[in-house]
């Protein structure tokens, strides 16, 4: 469903499991991302009525998550650490070159949005899947249909503002672009890396 050309190694999981505290503060910072991201997309594109809206709801859902992940941070005696840079989404986002239309950049941001949730999702499934810890092993679960429903959302309206055609052969090389950067990624306590 999700698209992506290269799965992590399921080995991923043993890192993060010696790493929860480290993985939590990653994670809510993704969140934070995210949330800022629907922000942003706002602010470049306020004329786009139906994206603004889901924009506002998108930005409210995932402070939620923040929320939520920062709630478990705190319940394990923790405090949130720092942010840290995010490899994955650096080395993705050099995928498409420089300038170009207002309605490509648009185009361009929300694949890349589009790319960051299926990965999302598809590391959430695996931790809901293999965790040894229950509770959060159905948090992340949880988690997983929403981070779905958000990567079908912006590829939509991908779709949308820009040819068909186009949109979907520039989804196809940047999921073989990620799977590339995948290949060096997916030994540390972090969500995309």
């Amino acid at each position: 469903m999700l698209g992506l050309k290269l799965p992590t190694d399921p080995r991923w999981v043993n890192i993060v499991e010696k790493n929860i505290d480290e993985i939590l503060t990653d994670h809510a910072y993704c969140e934070q991302k995210a949330a800022s991201t629907a922000i942003s997309l706002i602010i470049s594109f306020p004329e786009y009525t139906d994206l603004v809206d889901e924009m506002i709801a998108l930005s409210r859902e995932e402070m939620g998550h923040f929320k939520m992940v920062h709630d478990r941070i705190v319940k394990r005696g923790q405090t949130l650490g720092r942010e840290r840079k995010d490899e994955y989404v650096i080395a993705l986002m050099k995928f498409f070159p420089k300038g170009g239309s207002r309605n490509t950049h648009l185009v361009h941001r929300l694949l890349y949005a589009a790319l960051i949730e299926a990965r999302s999702c598809e590391r959430f499934r695996l931790l809901s899947e293999q965790l040894e810890d229950r509770d959060l092993a159905e948090f992340y679960h949880k988690l997983m249909v929403s981070e779905a429903n958000h990567y079908t959302m912006f590829l939509k309206f991908a779709r949308k503002f820009g040819k068909r055609e186009e949109v979907d052969q520039k989804w196809s090389d940047l999921l073989e672009y990620e799977a590339k950067i995948m290949k060096d990624l997916g030994t540390k306590e972090t969500i995309h890396g």
